[in-house]
């Protein structure tokens, strides 16, 4: 009986020859999707290069470290002549403006604190752009991601990039198991070190490129400028106010704090003061001590899991995960549950500054964390009950009132 004979894979894990197989790279006209896209060619796949045009770049022409710009268009442009592929620059400026920009500034006044580069990958580039490469015959879409991805018992799982301090994949967490099948990110085993070097080898101009540092849309920092251009008129001033309940003062707009801010509050105080919640319907700014910063038990909205098992039975089994709170924050032990309201997520250490509108994202807590299971959006957060009474207890006696652990609490 002649044996079966499993399909020979190319090393993007598809069948068929490179040459047969045509693949779209998203190149923002960055060192890491330039070289993606120069690997590939090198290894003989059929490569057809995608710029996105995603907002209004006026400003920001010829800064350096703001990507999608006009300069970043004309870099891959370059990088797609000297490569001899073809490229193409698609005008998403509409779809980016109402799905990533408006909801930007809507989340932060709304008191949240956003991460409008994970909306940019669920909604624009793993949504949009991928439809796009599909419609054109590619078999994937390949992007410069540092992230690793390995066909899995389930199929394609998301790990950790082996460059520790360039992972990307906390802004991946929302990417669905349909879009893994579709993506490849050839850099996640690479050293930035080594990209650069392999840019230089095969001549791209870009080699020396800085990276981008900015919110793509926000390219002199100041958020609070693009929500007021996007939203004019809706930031309105409120009280600042104690949690014990006494108001400070007055503020010009809740947009103008963030949470676990310090500096720049704006009202005298004897001890140091820190933004502990943004009260949006009441246009409260919320200060108190830095012992009430810290959060251990938070609500998530909008979850994403890509364990190998269904979520309600992981869940119910009680497995400790590590959370990430931040993009460059700790791993750190967690668990989780459902609840009558939603999914909890209870963190063994607990976080400072925690505010709704920011990831939480899971990672395995075998083999090191270095496996992503998903995560979810923060909808609220609440700190020790134990840790706030202790450090607020006198403050709560003067006021003679229990909203200290209330304003904390909610």
């Amino acid at each position: 009986m002649a044996s079966l004979q499993r399909p020979v894979l190319n090393s993007l894990h598809l069948e068929g020859r490179p040459a047969d197989t045509r693949v779209v790279v998203a190149m923002s006209g960055g060192v890491d999707s330039s070289v993606v896209a120069a690997l590939l060619k090198a290894e003989g796949y059929d490569v057809v290069g995608i710029t996105l045009q995603l907002y209004d770049h006026g400003e920001a022409v010829g800064r350096k470290g703001a990507c999608c710009a006009g300069q970043d268009i004309q870099d891959a442009r370059r990088v797609a002549d000297l490569l001899q592929i073809p490229h193409y620059v698609l005008d998403y400026e509409a779809r980016f403006a109402k799905a990533v920009m408006g909801a930007f500034a809507d989340s932060y006044l709304q008191g949240e604190t956003p991460v409008p580069c994970v909306a940019c990958n669920q909604k624009i580039k793993f949504h949009d752009l991928l439809e796009t490469a599909a419609g054109l015959g590619a078999s994937a879409l390949a992007t410069g991601h540092y992230v690793r991805s390995l066909p899995g018992a389930a199929g394609f799982e998301l790990y950790r990039a082996a460059d520790k301090e360039r992972d990307q994949s906390y802004f991946l967490f929302a990417t669905t198991r349909e879009q893994l099948g579709f993506l490849r990110f050839p850099l996640g085993g690479l050293q930035k070190d080594e990209t650069r070097k392999l840019a230089r080898d095969f001549g791209l101009a870009v080699a020396e490129k800085s990276d981008s540092q900015d919110i793509c849309f926000v390219p002199t920092g100041r958020y609070t400028q693009v929500i007021e251009r996007l939203r004019p008129g809706a930031a309105e001033a409120g009280n600042i106010v104690h949690v014990d309940g006494r108001v400070l003062g007055r503020h010009g707009g809740i947009i103008n704090y963030t949470i676990g801010q310090r500096k720049g509050i704006g009202v005298p105080a004897k001890e140091p003061l820190y933004v502990l919640r943004l009260d949006a319907a009441a246009r409260e700014v919320v200060v108190g001590p830095k012992e009430c910063l810290r959060m251990r038990t938070l609500k998530l909205r909008d979850m994403n899991w890509l364990g190998d098992e269904p979520f309600e039975a992981f869940a119910a089994a009680g497995d400790e995960i590590l959370a990430r709170i931040r993009s460059s924050g700790p791993l750190q032990p967690a668990r989780l549950s459902l609840e009558h309201d939603g999914l909890t997520v209870e963190l063994a250490h607990g976080e400072d500054g925690v505010s709704p509108g920011q990831a939480c994202v899971f990672y395995a807590a075998n083999g090191g964390g270095e496996r992503l299971l998903g995560g979810g959006w923060i909808k609220s957060a609440a700190g020790s009950l134990g840790v706030v009474r202790d450090g607020l207890a006198a403050s709560a006696a003067k006021s003679g009132t229990e909203k200290t652990l209330a304003a904390v609490a909610r």
